[in-house]
This record gives structure tokens, C-alpha cells and sequence, in this order.
């Protein structure tokens, strides 16, 4: 056998089959899905379209949920009293493979137990969601920069040791960038009230956001001095400014949510640190309704101080 190393050095080398490296784009919307089920914990079919897949058929968006189910990686229950809408969660598998993902980074990846856990948390939670469309879809409409992924739910943060609530827990945090008039950067938290509440305990939620607002945590074993009163204040630590706070209301009739705006608005002139609280940071509250209808930048906004002139919640 010729073993000359040059004997076939003019032979052409076969050609490489290109590879795309890129992911096809039911790739990117399982990935997209999965994430988003990660951060929301559970969604219905057409959220999940409106979040992640808005410009494809309901069919096509059915697809790449059940090829999702097929491989064990999210599941379904049936929301009661409803025309079979199915709500989709996380299984055990789905959270472990999910967990550490770029996009969910300081967030703990937590699954439900089951159809009967995702049955239960279904009214608030989707009610929440149902919100964050709102945001998102007068966003798409602005063409602002605001994301499926900029409304972080169930964000907690510690309180002072007064005796009382040890936490504040508020449904959403958003984190959104309008581009006109001018590129400003907002935050909010948003607490979302479905009216299954009373109105005193919805009102009390001031209370908590203005406790948060001024406290400066102190290192243990250690009373406050003159260099404590220096350090940074606890909110710092997470946000450059302190965001606005907005609550949303549904689940009652006009006249009753118009009540229940008008006792937040009477916390603010009542509680001295809601006042205090007023000066520095704006408050506003809506029905979310009307967030769907007008658009949530539209002035449906009522301010929880001054006049009670309805306007944008970017202008509160």
C-alpha cells in the first residue's frame, strides 16, 4: 500500500454541511415559555400566547405547549368554571432544568405541587398576570421597552422589628423604559386587589411600603448611633430610587371600587409616615378594567395625594 503522505494532497476535502447555529423559533419559545412559567408560576393558554407568542395562531402556540408536556416539563389543570381553560405550570423537572437560567437569576424556582395547588392560587395569580398584559400590551402599543420578564412577581422585602408585619410582599415589581417624550426609566411596585379584602386591611398595605420606606437596618447587637443614621437605607440596596407604588382593583362594582380608592387617598392624610410617605414617592391606584380598555398609560390613574384629577401613571 502507498503510504506517501502527498499522494492525494490534491484531492478536494469534502465540504462541511453549514450548521445553523442559530435556534429555530420554536426553539426560542419553549425557552421563552418555560422561563416565563419560572417567574409567573402558572398561566393560561391565551396569556401565554399574548406573553410569549403574540404574533402566531392559537393552534401554533398549543403546539409548543404540549411538546413541552410531552417531554414532562410543565403540566396542566383545567380552571374551574370555565370552557376548559387549561392553566400551565412547572413540574419538578421543569423548575430543576430551568433553575439558573440567565434570565431568572436571584430568583428561586419554586414548582407547584400539583393541579390542586395551581387550582387554588389560579384566582390572584392570574389576576396579577392579567395586569402585567395590560402593561405590556399599551407598551407593545408605545413602543416602549417593557417586557414579559420586567414584571417580577412576589418580591418580599424586610420590615423593622415593630411588633408587627416582619414583611412587605408586594404582588409585582416593574421595571419599565418609556421612549417618548423622552427615554425615562420607571419603577413600580403594584399590589393587585381583587376585593377580597376589606378595605381598611387594603389601605393598611400603606402602612408597610411607608415602614419600608424609612428603614435602615442595623447590624445586630448594635443600637442605633449617630454613623447608624449615615448608612443606607434598605430599599437602597435594591433600587436607585424608590419605586412608585400602584394599586390595581377588580372584582367589584364601580361605585365599591371608587370606595376603595377614596380610603386609600384618606390613609394619606390620616397616618403621618403615609404622609410623609406621599411627599416623596407617587402613589396612584386604578381599576383594571379600565387599564384594559384605555390603556394602561392612559389617565385612569387616580392619585392617592393632592387632586384627584385621573392621569397617566407615569405623570402620578
Amino acid at each position: 500500500m502507498n503510504t506517501d503522505p502527498d499522494l492525494y494532497a490534491d484531492l478536494p476535502l469534502p465540504e462541511e454541511a453549514e450548521v445553523d447555529s442559530q435556534p429555530s423559533a420554536e426553539d426560542s419559545q419553549a425557552h421563552r415559555t418555560l422561563a416565563l412559567l419560572a417567574q409567573h408560576r402558572l398561566a393560561t393558554t391565551p396569556q401565554l400566547q399574548q406573553l410569549v407568542m403574540p404574533d402566531v395562531t392559537r393552534q401554533a402556540a398549543s403546539q409548543v405547549l404540549n411538546a413541552l408536556r410531552e417531554d414532562k416539563l410543565i403540566s396542566f389543570t383545567v380552571l374551574p368554571r370555565s370552557r376548559m381553560t387549561r392553566i400551565w405550570y412547572l413540574t419538578h423537572r421543569g423548575a430543576r432544568i430551568t433553575s439558573g437560567w440567565p434570565e431568572l437569576r436571584g430568583r428561586l424556582v419554586q414548582p407547584l405541587t400539583g393541579g390542586t395547588e395551581a387550582s387554588l392560587r389560579a384566582p390572584h395569580t392570574l389576576t396579577v398576570l392579567r395586569t402585567h398584559l395590560a402593561f405590556l400590551a399599551d407598551a407593545r402599543t408605545r413602543s416602549d421597552e417593557y417586557g414579559p420578564l420586567d414584571w417580577v412577581p412576589e418580591i418580599a422585602h424586610r420590615l423593622p422589628d415593630t411588633g408587627g408585619e416582619d414583611k412587605l410582599i408586594a404582588d409585582a415589581v416593574l421595571h419599565y423604559t418609556a421612549s417618548a417624550p423622552r427615554r425615562l426609566q420607571y419603577r413600580a411596585f403594584v399590589e393587585v386587589d381583587r376585593a377580597t379584602m376589606s378595605s381598611e386591611r387594603l389601605s393598611r398595605k400603606l402602612i408597610s411600603y411607608a415602614r419600608f420606606h424609612d428603614y435602615t437596618p442595623q447590624p445586630p447587637g448594635r443600637r442605633g448611633t449617630v454613623a447608624d443614621q449615615e448608612t443606607m437605607l434598605a430599599w437602597q440596596r435594591f433600587y436607585p430610587r424608590f419605586p412608585r407604588v400602584l394599586f390595581v382593583l377588580t372584582g367589584a362594582g364601580p361605585e365599591a371600587l371608587q370606595r376603595r380608592i377614596n380610603d386609600l387617598r384618606a390613609m394619606v392624610g390620616v397616618h403621618s409616615l403615609v404622609t410623609q410617605l406621599a411627599s416623596q414617592v407617587a402613589l396612584g391606584a386604578a381599576v383594571l378594567e379600565d387599564l384594559e380598555q384605555h390603556g394602561a398609560s392612559g389617565p385612569v390613574w387616580t392619585p392617592l395625594a393632592g387632586p384627584a384629577d385621573r392621569r397617566s401613571w407615569m405623570e402620578l
